[in-house]
């Protein structure tokens, strides 16, 4: 398997970290490795060109290949930090930014200094990786929940995270992956959960099915995002429960409303 990572070939342990489980032509792929060290950090820097997070697992990974066809999709940190904003010419993301200096002056000027002009946050629309052929078709089917909702089996189970940032102690930035293989499909999520304390949430999930004995592979991306202020006035119980609320990403989704969604299917043979 290429290492997509960013970083020098010889800077990945040994095949240990790495699991996997084929399922009908179907070969499932995780590898967790610990944090990136100063050497491949600086070399994913100048890839980049720019800073990564504070949490940066390089070499983790998440792949779904079906020999036959030649398909592939795969997640890893240094595909989905490409899709930072390196620019900072995103007004969206600048608004946000001087609303966040009028509450943390101190902290944004720090911040300002090192990550500056691109986005401070590491927001990504990262979908994942995938050969030009075959490539996903737009639908309207939307992923089959009835199905994942079956008590079956789960032959394989993994969940790691790809880059981790707290934003200078004022939230987080955190993209994750989680995947479950049952008997006859499987349901990859991957997320970007960002909290920027007063000022903003931002949820934008990933989800890839794929039916194992027809080959049918679905996508579907929504995006969530509110202002900090309207989701905390929503939140119900106790300040203690509030706060616990604002740290799980599983539990806010229902109080933040959708900005974006994409579905995609493709057939493979």
């Amino acid at each position: 398997m290429s290492v997509s990572n960013g970083a020098p070939a010889d800077t990945v342990a040994p095949g240990h970290a790495e699991t996997s489980i084929t399922k009908e032509g179907f070969k499932i792929t995780t590898r967790k490795l610990p944090i990136l060290k100063a050497g491949p950090i600086e070399d994913m820097t100048k890839k980049l060109g720019i800073a990564p997070p504070e949490m940066i697992f390089g070499d983790n990974l998440v792949r779904i290949e079906h020999a036959q066809s030649g398909w592939y999709i795969e997640f890893n940190a240094f595909d989905a930090l490409h899709l930072v904003d390196k620019t900072g010419a995103n007004m969206f993301k600048v608004s946000y930014s001087e609303e966040w200096q009028q509450n943390r002056q101190k902290q944004f000027e720090d911040i300002k200094e090192v990550v500056k002009p691109f986005d401070w946050s590491y927001s990504t629309d990262y979908k994942g990786t995938t050969p030009s052929t075959p490539a996903f078709q737009p639908t309207t089917t939307p992923i089959p929940l009835a199905l994942l909702r079956r008590p079956d089996p789960i032959h394989f189970f993994d969940e790691l995270v790809l880059y981790e940032d707290e934003l200078a102690d004022n939230g987080i930035a955190m993209l994750s992956c989680k995947i479950r293989v049952m008997p006859k499909r499987l349901l990859l999520l991957v997320r970007f959960f960002m909290r920027l304390d007063d000022v903003v949430f931002r949820i934008r999930d990933t989800r890839v099915f794929v039916e194992f004995e027809t080959g049918e592979v679905m996508r579907e991306y929504t995006a969530r995002e509110e202002k900090y202020e309207h989701v905390q006035k929503k939140l119900p119980g106790r300040r203690e429960d509030v706060l616990a609320i604002m740290r799980d990403p599983n539990h806010l989704a229902e109080y933040i409303p959708i900005v974006e969604q994409k579905l995609e299917g493709l057939k493979l043979k």
